[in-house]
């Protein structure tokens, strides 16, 4: 790889970051065991592997970008969630963070459940072989076509979000001579810590039915009345990348006791509640997120000690972590193009990929962690800003980082805990074409999500 001499990139002490990070590492070649992949180390070379492989033997087969998943990682954190609740809980992957059949056959079976929020992702779980009633289905317009199918396979649960669409279904199930299972999804009024566009449980926003004015009380009636489902429980979910517990506490507390105003009113104690995902993953270093086990003995502890409290029996608890378990379990690899130094202001390291493949940045505003990964490097640490290619000025895949001022064209830097939602939000902007995802594991690597070709994209244009 060429290595050609150019100019020192602005140093932190000349430059006022506007992202995270206060001052640069002590070692870039050291990378955080929080924000990467269990697999992944720096061999003797220099060069970081994952699964045994090195980036560079992967990049020259799989080419950049691209998104390698860890498999092992992946499916110790299923085993971990899903020992930590135990056979009295049920953990349903959230499906919208990444599918795909391979992904699917991995829940399977390592024992998870599946939550779905659209017609695609049903399909996906089905085809491979996910259990209908070990799947539940969220949304909040879901159209007859797809409650048609959830009822007609049979889904575990399905999860109403509007007055409409508790008749909508009842009416559905019933043409179908059926019962359907089915949660009210309530917003709670809780007001996460998190982004605005990723909270969901203030009364402002599209998804559920608001505890305020009596509506999620008024819901649980009209569904108590249907013939054409069978209500088994209350559904919250309080918003995205959360760390802090006091958030569940307040949400489970108010869904419990709209627990117990059914039972005054109906004599029916539900027997589920699912208290949803969202818990927070490590993207940077001072990102500290919770083990799966803590976060059962959290929720556990609270949903029991408010049953106590209102007098009831303790409801099953569900919850439904996505990113929790991949988001960690992948990274993204790209390969360094054109580096511009703005003296005085900031260098920009420009890749082979962008908001194409990971809009996070863009979206939410979200902060990454980089590394160059396919050599080490005892040059001084430059601050950088990493972008892609697309013809838009916010194309930011890192705001701020640290990476070797001896950086050149043609080194390989790798983006971690981009397994959430980069693939699954990935688009086609300026005819980009969508990254593979590779499974790696023992020393193998193999596509489950392969690369789109050009062909692909003239496949859909029948102008």
């Amino acid at each position: 790889m060429s290595r050609s001499a150019h100019p020192a990139g602005p140093r932190h002490a000349d430059v006022l970051t506007e992202g995270h990070y206060a001052a640069p590492p002590a070692d870039l070649n050291v990378l955080d065991e929080k924000v990467w992949a269990r697999t992944v180390s720096r061999n003797d070379d220099g060069a970081v592997t994952v699964g045994g492989i090195e980036v560079t033997r992967l990049a020259e087969e799989f080419g950049t970008p691209a998104y390698f998943l860890d498999e092992s990682d992946f499916r110790a954190r299923c085993r971990a969630w899903a020992d930590a609740f135990g056979p009295g809980a049920d953990v349903f992957y959230a499906g919208k963070a990444f599918l795909s059949r391979a992904v699917v056959r991995w829940l399977k079976e390592e024992g998870l459940n599946l939550d779905v929020c659209s017609g695609g992702e049903l399909t996906t779980a089905l085809d491979a072989g996910m259990p209908a009633e070990r799947i539940a289905f969220h949304g909040n317009n879901k159209t007859v076509a797809e409650i048609e199918r959830a009822v007609q396979v049979g889904v575990g649960r399905i999860v109403l979000d509007s007055f409409q669409e508790i008749v909508r279904v009842s009416h559905i199930a019933q043409r179908l001579g059926k019962r359907q299972r089915v949660q009210i999804r309530v917003t709670v009024g809780v007001e996460a810590h998190t982004h605005e566009f990723i909270a969901t449980a203030h009364e402002d926003q599209k998804f559920g039915i608001a505890l305020a004015g009596g509506q999620a009380a008024e819901a649980v009636r009209r569904a108590l009345t249907l013939d054409g489902i069978e209500l088994i429980g209350i559904h919250s979910h309080i918003g995205s990348q959360i760390f802090d517990m006091a958030g569940f506490e307040v949400s489970a507390r108010r869904v419990v006791q709209l627990l117990a105003e059914v039972r005054d009113e109906h004599g029916v104690e539900l027997p589920e509640i699912d208290l949803g995902g969202g818990l927070g993953i490590a993207y940077t270093s001072d990102d500290d997120p919770r083990e799966p086990h803590e976060i059962a003995k959290a929720l556990g502890d609270i949903v029991t000690r408010e049953c106590e409290a209102a007098g009831l029996a303790t409801p099953r608890i569900s919850v439904e972590p996505g990113r929790a378990i991949v988001g960690p379990t992948a990274f993204t690899l790209y390969e360094v193009g054109t580096i511009k130094h703005l003296e005085g202001l900031r260098t920009y390291v420009s890749v082979d990929g962008g908001m194409s493949d990971n809009i996070r940045t863009a979206l939410y505003d979200a902060e990454y962690s980089v590394a160059l990964v396919s050599r080490r490097s005892d040059a001084e640490p430059m601050l950088v800003r990493v972008v892609g290619k697309h013809c838009e000025s916010g194309d930011i895949v890192v705001k701020d980082a640290f990476l070797p001022s001896d950086l050149a064209p043609g080194d390989l830097i790798a983006v971690p805990a981009t397994g959430a939602y980069c693939r699954s939000m990935a688009s086609n902007y300026n005819h980009a074409l969508r990254p593979p995802v590779v499974a790696v594991r023992d020393g193998e690597a193999r596509v489950i999500v392969r690369r789109e070709t050009e062909e692909d994209l003239l496949r859909l244009d029948v102008g």
